[in-house]
């Protein structure tokens, strides 16, 4: 072993030494025995950092520094292959060096490209041919490390050409392709020389705590202050969380009420590649800046404009847009529930109201909660009043409208679902210690009876798939919508030497046994799906923890709906194959799900310019397509409606309504945008689910 680790020393003991090469500081060795032996002693996996999680940490690690495959070629990867098995063991010495060593090879190179790319950059851009027929890889999850020096300035120059031409399809004149590029360039050389031994800890903890589930992670201390949000109240943020994605800053979830969210246009997934401050002014190019230079950069005084230019993730496009947002804080009012009742017409032209319920987050005002204060601010307590509000308006159902809820509270998850049950649990949770103890209402109290749907979608996560979940496994009401999110974990922060460590350490079950982890909530009826669950949700992440199943606790049934379950989803097939809004749905889903199944674009502009044309004809259809079987006229374009200047996101309105307009009643006869047109179905759904049960009980409250 000692032979061995010396043969390792030697073996990278070659790597040029610089003086921008960096160095652990004194206490981030201990710092790492300590996160090593917390995560063994503490996480739910109850999992050894052994020869396999080594092996996992080496490939995470080249993988966070080098996503692209743009750096490191084979004889590099060989060399550093003699740690690939021996971080484990170094690891619990505190031994930092092969984090520092490899950081310090892919920090000289990147450098020594940039410096090149710089040196030549006009000779190089004169030099493409946008005539020629070649494409750039974009799929990295099955490439190759580069087998040298040759390949690695190919990918890089194809990188570079590609740059070059979105920016000229994005109508970028010519003449200043080249000054910008030099700026991005440049920008990234400068911000490489910040670099410290801090943010190589940071890369290098992180990736290891990943490993064993993503949501366990460390915080180096500058990352700990940014999770903590201690943030001045003068100075504020758009609502949006952001994560890394290749060289982009990536959209990941927008806080509910928030001013993005508000705002309307910026969706998740949808890559950051500028930002500007004001109303008006230059743009700042932020392609392959750090994550947290890009959220300072957004963050400011409140009550200011950011503008952030975005290419839409929905596909592979060159088409971007500048998307301006208020900055301001996200305040307790705005994330409350809000109701309205929608209103249509049956086939036997009878009429129905049904009253909905936006519940945008599970919050509680603790500041009021524990200073005793009677009114305090609450999901449960807003829920409960808004219920009355509507029943005294005579509607026949209720919906709870979860869609985009990213959960919060699980003390409101519990008492909100106590609106809808006289008695008994709601949420298992088991630690690693495999003990389970049981949440719930343990009192007999009034409740909501009547009929109930909850809608669901791919962001409708962890308190919300509880809630879920819970009405699901009782027979309480029908959930229509997407496969929930599939966060069924929970974390806790633990401080270390130097940083934090957000932890796993226990896991959500339902009542049924059943965890919602990484399977999330399966909704009785299924509609399209908005987002991509390559993309979005726990599947898609990286060491999610499985799905698994416990011993069911003790409850009974209110309803058997799945007996009337086929007949429900027939009626629901029948009015969407008619349905032009539900069809045009469907059809967006389609073209996105295409759109994302490219691997390769082309660097031939006629080529590029062709998959574009393509893509926005396709776009055309499905709206002329809608147009005309509601009785209205095709466009020549989408320019011709400036809803439509997004392309495939032709209806990008919030169906979310704002808090001025949360009284107002809705019809059929205008039902919005593409998502309103599912709120008014699941409408529908629990018309027929009442008709089919003559015995359901009316809206009110069981004494």
């Amino acid at each position: 072993m000692q032979r061995l680790c010396q043969a390792m020393a030697l073996a990278l003991a070659v790597i040029p030494a610089s003086a921008s090469a960096l160095s652990p500081t004194s206490t981030q060795g201990d710092t790492l025995k300590e996160l090593i032996d917390v995560i063994e002693e503490r996480h739910y996996a109850s999992r050894r950092y052994d020869d396999a999680l080594s092996a996992q940490h080496f490939v995470a690690y080249l993988d966070a520094l080098d996503p692209q495959r743009m750096f490191f070629d084979a004889a590099d990867i060989t060399e550093f292959s003699s740690w690939k098995l021996e971080l484990d063991n170094v690891g619990r010495r505190g031994n930092l060096d092969p984090a520092f060593n490899i950081f310090n090879r892919y920090h000289e190179k990147l450098k020594r490209r940039l410096e090149s790319t710089l040196a030549t950059l006009p000779q190089t851009l004169g030099g493409f041919d946008y005539e020629l027929e070649e494409y750039l890889v974009i799929d990295h999850s099955t490439m190759p490390w580069a087998p040298d020096r040759e390949e690695l300035d190919e990918r890089w120059r194809k990188r570079l050409k590609n740059q070059a031409l979105s920016l000229l399809l994005a109508d970028k004149p010519a003449e200043e392709i080249p000054a910008t590029l030099e700026r991005r360039y440049q920008n990234q050389l400068n911000r490489l020389d910040q670099y410290n031994a801090q943010d190589v800890f940071q890369i290098y903890a992180n990736t290891l705590a990943e490993q064993y589930d993503p949501h366990t992670n460390y915080f180096s201390p500058r990352r700990a202050e940014n999770f903590d949000i201690n943030m001045s109240l003068s100075f504020e943020g758009i609502g949006a969380m952001l994560q890394i994605d290749d060289e982009y800053a990536k959209v990941s979830r927008l806080i509910p009420a928030g001013p993005a969210d508000k705002q309307g246009e910026l969706r998740p997934s949808d890559l950051i590649i500028g930002v500007g401050q004001g109303e008006s002014g230059p743009i700042e190019d932020v392609v392959g800046w750090r994550l947290d230079e890009v959220v300072d950069l957004i963050r400011g005084p409140r009550d200011t404009v950011v503008r952030l230019e975005v290419i839409p993730g929905k596909g592979k496009t060159d088409q971007r847009h500048v998307v301006p947002i208020r900055r301001n804080e996200v305040k307790l009012e705005e994330q409350a529930a809000q109701k309205e009742i929608i209103e249509f017409t049956d086939e036997a032209d009878q009429k129905h109201r049904i009253g909905v319920i936006d519940v945008p987050a599970f919050y509680i005002d603790f500041d009021a909660y524990r200073r005793g204060d009677k009114n305090y601010r609450s999901t449960t307590r807003d829920v409960q009043r808004l219920i009355a509000e509507l029943m005294a308006e005579d509607v026949e159902g209720l919906v709870i409208d979860l869609r985009d809820n990213g959960g919060g509270s699980l003390q409101e998850a519990n008492q909100l679902t106590g609106l809808f049950i006289e008695y008994g649990p709601t949420v298992q949770i088991r630690s690693a210690e495999s003990r389970v103890w049981r949440d719930g209402k343990r009192r007999r109290s009034n409740y909501y009876e009547g009929p109930l749907a909850v809608m669901i979608n791919r962001l409708s996560a962890s308190a919300s798939e509880i809630f879920a979940g819970a009405i699901q496994d009782y027979g309480r009401g029908i959930v229509v919508g997407e496969q929930s999110f599939g966060k069924g974990t929970v974390q806790s922060l633990v401080p270390l030497q130097e940083g934090q460590l957000k932890i796993t350490e226990s896991k959500f079950y339902r009542i049924s046994g059943d965890s919602t982890q990484h399977r999330g909530v399966v909704p009785d009826i299924i509609y399209p799906s908005l987002f991509d669950p390559e993309e979005i949700g726990e599947s898609a992440l990286d060491n999610a923890l499985a799905w698994d199943q416990i011993a069911p606790a003790r409850f009974n049934r209110y309803h058997d709906y799945g007996a009337i379950m086929p007949m429900l989803t027939t009626l629901h097939e029948k009015r969407a194959a008619n349905d032009p809004d539900y069809l045009y749905l469907q059809d967006r889903v389609a073209i996105a799900q295409e759109a994302r199944s490219i691997t390769a674009l082309p660097l031939q502009e006629t080529g590029r310019l062709a998959m574009r044309d393509e893509q926005e004809s396709k776009a055309l259809v499905i709206e002329n397509k809608r147009r005309v079987a509601k009785g209205q006229e095709p466009l020549e374009n989408l320019a011709d409606e400036e809803q439509d200047a997004q392309g495939i996101d032709v209806d990008s309105e919030s169906a979310t309504p704002s808090p001025e307009d949360a009284d107002e009643t809705r019809t059929d006869a205008n039902p919005g945008d593409s998502e309103d047109v599912l709120l008014m179905e699941t409408g529908r759904i629990l018309v027929d689910a009442i008709t089919l049960r003559p015995n359901t009980s009316v809206a009110g409250w069981a004494q």
